[in-house]
């Protein structure tokens, strides 16, 4: 199990592994563009091999919607996912973490076939050596994703094993999933298994809340300071379910100033705590 966060590239992509090793993280996602934005910056061949030698994951553009009723958004949510992919390939990163979108009411059997539609196409059209990893959502604002049925339902319909999955702590906590506790835990992943498969999950986002159990809201806090509490990651971390799989922070931080060592150091102590060494 490493532990790792998400890190700030400005300045170069290979300002992230600095910023990494400040914090002490052994696994990193990036985004791969400006996250409010569309535009994209070309990567240099020296940043693409400094990053073959690392385990990292993308994250995608914060304006990607596969569920928009909006035709201009949703090819250039295909384009971003696409160009991030394209990225991921080139600097051998697992894969591109993102959120699916928000079907804003319209309810997720109807926007279902768009979403599986695009993603076919974006398969199609870029390398078969990245992932595209779809990320479970708090549920707020029809935002698609907050049960685990949803992402299962998206995996079969699109028919790729190139879909993977993400399980962001926070965001599952607020849709209703209690992972905090043992047998709560238990049951989520027995869900995830049976309508995903655990095979699929590839990265969990470690975040504490700032929600109570099934708030439905995106809030991320700092290991321990949240809901979930150091006892509640205590029993994720103990799940033989993510043994194997690494944890990302994307927490606020003590200075506020996003993920940091404190953070960090946090869930490795953990880590060691229950033995997932």
């Amino acid at each position: 199990m490493k532990v790792g966060a998400h890190v700030g590239s400005s300045g170069g992509l290979t300002t992230a592994f600095e910023r990494a090793q400040l914090i002490g993280a052994e696994t990193i996602q990036i985004f791969g563009a400006p996250p409010q934005q569309w535009r994209r910056r070309k990567i240099r061949d020296d940043e693409c091999a400094a990053f073959k030698q690392q385990p990292v994951f993308i994250h995608g553009t914060y304006l990607i919607n596969l569920a928009t009723e909006s035709p201009e958004q949703l090819e250039k949510s295909a384009e971003a996912l696409a160009g991030d992919l394209r990225l991921a390939s080139a600097i051998g990163a697992k894969g591109v973490i993102f959120h699916v979108g928000s079907h804003k009411g319209v309810g997720f059997k109807k926007v279902l076939p768009q979403i599986a539609k695009t993603l076919k196409k974006v398969l199609k059209d870029t390398p078969e050596d990245a992932w595209i990893i779809l990320e479970n959502s708090a549920g707020q604002g029809g935002s698609v994703g907050s049960k685990f049925e949803e992402l299962g339902a998206i995996i079969d319909a699109t028919g790729s094993e190139r879909i993977k999955v993400c399980v962001d702590t926070e965001h599952a906590y607020a849709a209703g999933y209690d992972l905090a506790d043992k047998k709560g835990c238990d049951a989520a992943l027995r869900e995830l298994d049976k309508t995903v498969g655990l095979d699929r999950l590839v990265a969990v986002h470690a975040n504490d809340s700032k929600i109570a159990l099934g708030g439905g809201v995106d809030r991320h806090d700092n290991i321990g300071d949240g809901h979930i509490g150091k006892k509640g990651f205590e029993v994720i971390m103990a799940h033989k379910a993510f043994r194997n799989v690494p944890f990302l922070l994307e927490v606020p931080g003590v200075e506020k100033q996003g993920p940091d060592k404190p953070n960090v150091d946090a869930l490795k102590a953990i880590r060691k705590k229950v033995g997932a060494n």
